[in-house]
């Protein structure tokens, strides 16, 4: 087959396209009883899916079906989606917000490098920050030992994710002082911050490849989720087939269904998952097949009950299929991971207190006095309240006895706000190979702070 290469893209020619073209977006409500069709054509460039995908999951919205065809100079999408309830978007608020993000006045903002986002490192809303990466061997107590450090210190964590997948665990972190301020640029104190983070990530290890700390200032515009996917797809996770973590990597038949196929005629290779489905999932696919260099030029999305089903038509950038067996293998067990570091199964704990130094620090420190280990969290500030969300399993991965969890909402329920909620756990195998059930996941309200 002859090669097919992704075109060239002059950025001064493609905001002359832009303001011969400008992106259309229109909300339909009428089309379908049961959800919101938000329809765009724009001209397309690299990375449109993703910017696209990246702002409705962004604002929580839940895609039930999509179709993508960008095969061309042009793109157009159709996304079926509802919010966290299952209900139509009909805010009027809500609406000229989607159609400003992606339409003309949205899509100029992010071609400067910067967006309105906050989910991305350098969240707007609170002031200056440092940011902190850091990746390592998890471990019971790991994420109370690091908040710990930084307590001592006297920073505050005002936003975070954390993620952990294969007994590795991934941080972003956002902290300032006592002042507000970000951390100076001072070297020797860098270096002494990075120093004690590292030995807490090594713990018993000696390889210096097990842990790794890095820091920037001010304001970086990767999108947080994105980044995790990064860092963790460059820590290799995937690699560790069949090894169990924290937060319980699914039995074999549970795991996703993926297939990749190859259609001669059209020079497409065909990316197929079947999995159960849940909040983010396009998202977290869209993610990780851009950042291995794949153009996704058509799609389906559906979900069928519990179980979603996409399929993805791509090229890598270079236009080649996947055509050896090496690298089929390879983006499989990408998918694969990207889609279980977001899974997790048992029980959340949303927690909210009056923000300050050291808030983050006494939580883990309670979860992990009582036997609890983070699978996954989200940290973040609203005004002059820390919101905390933690998903929790006992110190040997399984599900947490609920009679701790009392006991814990007794300890911190005095000056803590605590909402516990159960995240449905897998019970028995699916009769059929669709997948499993669906989870929504929700770490605060994006679109409350961005109109507010």
């Amino acid at each position: 087959m002859a090669k097919v290469c992704w075109p060239y893209f002059d950025p001064e020619y493609e905001n002359f396209s832009n303001r011969i073209n400008p992106p259309r977006v229109s909300m339909d409500n009428d089309s379908c009883h049961d959800c919101t069709l938000i329809k765009i054509d724009s001209v397309n460039k690299p990375g449109i899916l993703l910017e696209v995908v990246q702002i409705l999951t962004d604002l929580d919205f839940i895609i039930t079906k999509a179709y993508i065809s960008s095969d061309g100079g042009w793109f157009m999408d159709v996304f079926h989606v509802t919010d966290q309830q299952g209900k139509k978007i009909t805010d009027i608020k809500i609406i000229d917000f989607i159609e400003k993000a992606l339409g003309p006045k949205g899509r100029k903002s992010t071609e400067g490098g910067k967006s309105w986002s906050d989910k991305r490192v350098g969240v707007h809303s609170v002031g200056d920050h440092t940011a902190i990466e850091l990746i390592g061997k998890d471990r019971p107590g790991l994420l109370s030992e690091i908040s710990a450090v930084l307590a001592s210190l006297q920073f505050n964590v005002i936003a975070a994710e954390v993620w952990t997948h294969n007994r590795r665990i991934a941080c972003v972190l956002y902290v300032n002082d006592a002042t507000n301020q970000a951390m100076d640029d001072d070297p020797k104190r860098l270096s002494i911050i990075e120093e004690q983070l590292n030995h807490i990530l090594r713990g018993c290890e000696d390889d210096e490849k097990v842990a790794r700390t890095s820091f920037s200032m001010g304001f970086t515009f990767t999108h947080m989720d994105r980044r995790l996917h990064q860092m963790l797809f460059a820590d290799r996770d995937y690699e560790s087939a069949g090894v169990t973590t924290t937060n319980v990597d699914c039995p074999p038949s549970f795991r996703p269904n993926i297939r990749i196929e190859r259609i001669e005629e059209k020079g497409y290779s065909v990316v197929s998952v079947k999995c159960k489905d849940r909040a983010k999932l396009m998202f977290d696919i869209v993610c990780t097949l851009t950042d291995m260099e794949y153009v996704v030029f058509h799609a389906s999305i559906s979900s069928d009950g519990p179980y979603a089903s996409q399929e993805y038509f791509i090229r890598h950038v270079d236009g080649c299929t996947l055509d050896t067996e090496g690298e089929k293998e390879r983006v499989v067990k990408c998918i694969e991971a990207a889609i279980q570091r977001r899974v997790s199964e048992g029980v959340s704990l949303e927690l909210c207190a009056k923000d300050r130094v050291g808030l983050l620090s006494e939580v883990t420190r309670i979860l992990r006095e009582n036997g609890l280990t983070v699978c996954r969290a989200g940290v973040s500030t609203i005004g002059e309240k820390g919101l905390n969300v933690f998903y929790v399993r006992d110190a040997y991965g399984n599900p947490v006895d609920m009679n701790i969890i009392d006991a814990l909402r007794k300890e911190i329920g005095q000056t803590v706000m605590v909402n516990v909620k159960k995240v449905p756990a897998h019970t028995k195998a699916p009769e059929t190979s669709r997948g499993w059930a669906r989870v929504s996941f929700f770490f605060g309200n994006l679109l409350e702070r961005f109109l507010n």
